[in-house]
């Protein structure tokens, strides 16, 4: 059996960082095997939990037999048909930490930087951090219908026997929001927006074909395993979307939907939010991690 990377499921830590690094010229295969060796897979370090991933087909090229079929970076801009966008910025790895505080992510997070500075460049850096336990940004609740521990392992890890086993599909987004027009709006149509209610996160009954719930409809795109958290300042902030799958098929049906691609309806949500970053990873096993690190 092929073991997760346990930093995956590790629900509770109220402090994240998440650094994309790019590789440079001629260092892509060394840069692999650090980052795979940046930590014994199953333990964490200093408290702080590190999950890496690597762009698909990075992985492909140097571990064919370990790769899942078929997954793709986010190479191309997806845009709606009123010209909405969500750019692609893919990068070559990424390190997720977490922890129960921002010192000891701090600290590690200077400490990756410093080991892999000759072989990759720091892409993008975002901090982020637990807002009222289980809210984002916009005060409703941030995943009602993730499912429990015992359900997301199934979901978001590729089954045994299959190429990447143990492995998951990592979407990773920055989405700024513009938190004054959110907040001019009165709650009942907040929560038209969204398609549940704020307080106690119960599905609309009525709720319009252009919600955020109607538009990421799980049980019609497949169930994935989020782990968002808030990022930013006062002035200027927003989610980091953090989804994960066994099949990046829901994940990409999920955006192509918020996009209205298939009918022409948008997304309500994304009147109010722009997407700045999206990169598909891939998550190996912590058997893959090993082998990548000694080849």
């Amino acid at each position: 059996m092929q073991t997760p990377q346990i930093g995956i499921f590790a629900l509770g830590t109220s402090s994240t960082a998440y650094l994309e690094f790019d590789a440079r010229d001629g260092t892509t295969r060394d840069l692999v095997g650090a980052i795979a060796s940046l930590r014994e897979p199953r333990m964490t370090i200093g408290g702080v939990n590190l999950v890496v991933g690597f762009r698909p087909e990075l992985w492909r090229d140097l571990f064919p037999a370990e790769a899942p079929a078929g997954v793709e970076g986010f190479n191309h801009d997806l845009v709606g048909p009123d010209g909405y966008r969500m750019p692609a910025t893919q990068h070559d790895a990424v390190l997720w930490l977490s922890g129960s505080a921002y010192d000891v992510v701090f600290d590690v997070a200077r400490g990756a930087i410093a080991e892999l500075a000759e072989l990759a460049s720091v892409a993008d850096e975002t901090s982020s951090w637990s807002y009222r336990h289980d809210r984002d940004l916009t005060g409703f609740i941030d995943g009602t219908e993730n499912p429990t521990l015992v359900e997301a392992a199934e979901l978001a890890l590729i089954a045994d026997g299959r190429p990447g086993a143990g492995g998951s599909i990592l979407l990773l987004q920055k989405w700024s929001h513009d938190a004054t027009a959110w907040e001019s709006l009165p709650v009942a149509d907040q929560e038209q927006v969204i398609g549940r209610t704020k307080d106690e996160s119960i599905e609309l009954t009525d709720k319009p074909p252009e919600s955020h719930v109607a538009r990421t409809d799980q049980d019609r795109f497949g169930k994935i395993f989020r782990r968002n958290t808030p990022y930013g300042t006062v002035t200027d902030h927003g989610t980091i979307f953090v989804g994960l799958s066994a099949d990046q098929r829901p994940l990409v049906a999920m955006l192509e939907s918020m996009l209205g691609l298939t009918d022409g309806v948008r997304d309500a949500l994304t009147r109010y939010t722009q997407p700045l970053t999206g990169a598909y990873y891939f998550v190996p096993s912590t058997q893959g991690l090993q082998r990548a690190s000694t080849a």
